[in-house]
């Protein structure tokens, strides 16, 4: 069995897909996953740019520092 990701609800996206039983409701699952890996994408961009911008702050005042 593949390795269980933190963050990805196996139970829960297993109970949508059992209940998907149309096509309105399948369709409506994978809008739904679309819109969750969307989000999730967006939150890491939005971690890796703070710490972006940390690190020049960090690399400003430093140099600032030694001057």
């Amino acid at each position: 069995m593949r390795n269980q990701d933190d963050g990805f609800d196996y139970h829960r996206y297993r109970q949508l897909l059992a209940e998907a039983v149309d096509e309105k409701k399948r369709l409506a699952l994978i809008d739904m996953l679309i819109e969750e890996r969307a989000r999730e994408r967006l939150e890491a961009q939005r971690v890796s740019d703070r710490a972006a911008m940390t690190a020049s702050v960090i690399a400003t005042v430093l140099n600032t520092s030694r001057d």
